[in-house]
């Protein structure tokens, strides 16, 4: 984030960026679904961490989170889109500092 003003987050919030791109698909047969596309069931997405409260414990700037989009807060930095968090409604952590940690997936 190059904002001329710093940003703090409080207590155990979270600011991820948003990637728009990846919302869209592709089908196992090559067919691209776009982001649009109407799903049956909630669609959990990816995002990288760009800043943490102090109180946030499991979570750290540059980890990539796994949360669930909708009815989350966006705010506007500089023309870049962010999502508002809190930590709890993190379902996943993706980093490199984790692989001491061995649950045997890999991203």
């Amino acid at each position: 984030m190059t904002d001329k003003t710093p940003i703090k987050m409080l207590h155990d919030r979270l600011l991820v960026e948003v990637d728009r791109e990846s919302g869209e698909r592709r089908s196992s047969g090559g067919i691209v679904i776009p982001a649009t596309a109407a799903m049956g069931a909630r669609r959990l997405a990816w995002s990288k961490v760009v800043a943490v409260g102090p109180h946030a414990r499991a979570v750290e700037i540059g980890d990539r989170v796994l949360f669930e989009p909708e009815d989350k807060a966006e705010v506007e930095v500089n023309g870049e889109v962010y999502v508002v968090m809190r930590e709890r409604d993190v379902h996943a952590v993706a980093a490199d500092r984790l692989a001491d940690e061995s649950t045997g997936l890999y991203l």
